[in-house]
């Protein structure tokens, strides 16, 4: 079953993340993960969340999802945009 991750950033430090947004695709599609939304408008329907930033993957399952999160490369890439933004981020399980 398909797994998505979905996370929301706020930049604090452009060289940093500008590093990061570079880098990040490659080891995102090294471990089977595609892109669905990488920024783009966000427009709040209800409630107050209004992210700067919002950021949804797909990957085969959330094992493929943990895999690429808790691998060498995306740790030395989440230190980087660690420095450079505030991330909040979760993995979910997608409908069959």
């Amino acid at each position: 079953m398909a797994a998505y991750v979905i996370a929301q950033t706020q930049a604090e430090q452009v060289d940093e993340i500008a590093e990061y947004r570079e880098r990040v695709p490659e080891v995102i599609a090294r471990y089977g993960g595609t892109y669905l939304v990488r920024g783009g408008q966000s427009v709040p329907l209800e409630g107050d969340w209004d992210p700067e930033r919002v950021i949804v993957l797909r990957f085969d399952d959330v094992d493929a999802a943990r895999r690429w999160y808790d691998s060498p490369e995306y740790k030395e890439l989440r230190e980087l945009r660690d420095r450079g933004s505030t991330t909040t981020m979760l993995v979910v399980d997608g409908v069959d």
